[in-house]
């Protein structure tokens, strides 16, 4: 058994359209009749001062006072009534005698018949008007008195059928409803125009579905994590989620204000303000790396923009280190395949009975290899640091560039608080120690020069390379996202530093690029340590904490290491990865660690 259809509720528009239209034509009826009643009150009244002004012309006519006097008053007054009647354009005058004997009337017949009506108050010297049923029919009449001398010596009634009267209205009731029919056409065709325009703003919906609607978009809105923006034609803040709020780090009431007085960073407020569409571009703010995706709304004209945004921070983070992963894998690889060649050759001279030889072979590069370490960590003792930069270290050596930490490196094993997550700190050194690298690479003796120490509560990570060095006009271009003087990979490029400056102003710090002693760049990030960490730090170096291991730091801070080399006059001779009978190489180069 089907069930019977029950029919969807018209649209908001057509619900609109059929108020108004019902509205304009009861209007417009009970306007037309409100005149009509007032056009046929107003009609008869018009009609009553008509004839009274004929009657009162009649009774005060010389030519009647002399023709009443006469025995046959008759003869004289029924051609003057007839004349006044037709010039007047009255439908009857009537004299009379005091008794209401009529002289004179449009019907002959009439003549010398009372009259039909009230006679009363004129008899009195008083006129008046009446509607009465005559011998004509209704008709709207005035009577009033002839008086001569005090007395009253005759009546006079002049009038005009409620026929005429009636014929008059309807004259003016048909151009009534002309003009009314006009009113209801123009009322419909502009009722017609605006609700055609609000269906299409309404897409046709109801108001149940609007009002749906609206629930579901307001439910939307507040379960939505990502961050979420709408702006108008004019680029003001037309809505925005609690996500977006969130991201966008922003708390005051912000719907009608201009995007760019939200205090974004200048990048992301361009993009925001742009008027073509973006896709998933990367942008910074103070704390997250957010994806933007903006799209334009339009609808014949444009409309706004709808925004949205997600928060990569965490995701920008492990992308990093999944990125150093996989240079540390390649790193391996290479050692890999060098372990394989030496142990080749040492399998070759113990065939070949030189087994002296080959143990000799053996030990160097094992020798090499601890000697790498211990200098490493000798300076840096600090496990995260010295980790990354033994694996920066091997990465450098895959390019081509060798990587030194200098002499001036100096910190500790838990200097560094827990404020300053080992993540921020790879982030700042790792970025710098790639770009560095990346701008070293191709040059002649490219190298990468590291110092990390602590300075009167401050931690300082510098990095110089042997590069082209940066533009002094680009010194604050360079730490912006997308500038870069490589050229772009499939991921892109200029991110890196961006991550890095946005890390330091995290934690109060700041960030500086000038020249290198010896050419290239030299990038300073100086990061605030906390009261507490400084004081273990001093303790330490005063000897009040328990001895430091081998290769563990100075008093200064910044350990010499005993198997530093001094150059010729010079104190701060960086540490190099070498081995005393080899030629300089990157750490890792030669050995396993």
């Amino acid at each position: 058994m089907r069930l019977p259809r029950v029919p969807r509720p018209r649209s908001l528009a057509g619900q609109l359209f059929g108020m108004q239209a019902v509205l304009i034509a009861v209007l417009v009826a009970g306007y037309a009749l409100f005149t009509y009643v007032s056009d046929r009150s107003q009609a008869e009244e018009a009609a009553g001062r008509q004839a009274m002004a004929v009657a009162r012309s009649v009774a005060d006519a010389p030519s009647v006072h002399q023709a009443i006097g006469t025995a046959h008053p008759t003869e004289r007054l029924q051609p003057y009534a007839l004349q006044v009647q037709r010039d007047t354009e009255v439908d009857f005058v009537t004299i009379m005698d005091p008794r209401g004997i009529r002289w004179t009337h449009p019907d002959e017949t009439q003549i010398g018949r009372h009259f039909l009506g009230h006679i009363g108050p004129a008899l009195a010297g008083r006129s008046f008007t009446e509607t009465y049923t005559g011998s004509l029919g209704p008709s709207v009449r005035a009577v009033t008195p002839i008086r001569v001398g005090g007395g009253t010596i005759g009546l006079v009634s002049a009038g005009i059928k409620v026929e005429a009267i009636t014929k008059r209205v309807q004259d003016q009731v048909a151009a009534l409803i002309g003009v009314a029919a006009g009113a209801l056409l123009l009322g419909g065709i502009g009722t017609y125009v605006i609700n055609a325009r609000l269906r299409r703003s309404t897409h046709g919906m109801n108001a149940g579905e609007l009002s749906r609607m609206h629930d579901y978009h307001q439910a939307a809105l507040h379960a939505v994590r990502e961050g979420l923006l709408m702006l108008d034609g004019q680029f003001r803040v037309a809505l925005m989620n609690d996500g977006g709020r969130e991201l966008l780090g922003v708390t005051d009431e912000v719907v009608g204000h201009s995007v760019a007085d939200l205090g974004l960073p200048a990048p992301l407020t361009g993009a925001l303000l742009s008027a073509e569409s973006r896709v998933d571009e990367v942008h910074l703010t103070d704390a997250r790396v957010l994806v933007v995706n903006t799209s334009p709304v339009t609808g014949g004209e444009r409309r706004g923009t709808v925004v949205t945004l997600r928060d990569v921070t965490e995701l920008q983070a492990l992308t990093g280190e999944l990125d150093s992963e996989r240079g540390f894998t390649q790193a391996l690889r290479s050692q890999a395949h060098e372990a394989a060649n030496r142990l080749h050759t040492m399998v070759s001279l113990i065939e070949l009975g030189r087994a002296e030889e080959a143990v000799d072979f053996a030990t160097a590069e094992l020798e090499l290899a601890q000697t790498l370490t211990d200098e490493v960590i000798s300076a840096v003792s600090e496990p995260v640091l010295a980790a990354l930069l033994l694996g920066k270290a091997a990465q450098a050596n895959e390019r081509g560039v060798e990587l030194v930490v200098s002499e001036d490196s100096g910190i500790d094993d838990g200097l560094l608080p827990a404020s300053l997550s080992a993540r921020d700190l790879v982030t700042v050194l790792g970025n710098l120690i790639d770009n560095a690298m990346d701008a070293a690479q191709g040059t002649t003796r490219a190298r990468v020069t590291v110092t990390a120490f602590t300075d009167d509560a401050v931690l300082v990570l510098r990095v110089a390379d042997t590069g082209s060095g940066v533009d002094p006009a680009h010194a604050e271009q360079v730490f912006q996202r997308d500038w870069s003087t490589k050229p772009a990979g499939p991921a892109g490029r200029g991110l890196g530093l961006a991550l890095v400056r946005q890390t330091v102003l995290r934690h109060a710090g700041t960030l500086t690029v000038r020249e290198a002693p010896g050419g290239g760049a030299q990038f300073e990030a100086r990061l605030p340590l906390p009261a507490a960490a400084m004081e273990t730090d001093r303790h330490s170096a005063s000897g009040t904490a328990p001895e430091p291991g081998p290769g563990a730091g100075s008093a200064s801070g910044r350990p010499p290491g005993p198997d530093q080399e001094q150059g010729p006059g010079s104190g701060a001779v960086p540490h190099q990865f070498v081995h005393p009978e080899r030629p300089t190489r990157s750490a890792l180069h030669g050995g396993d660690v």
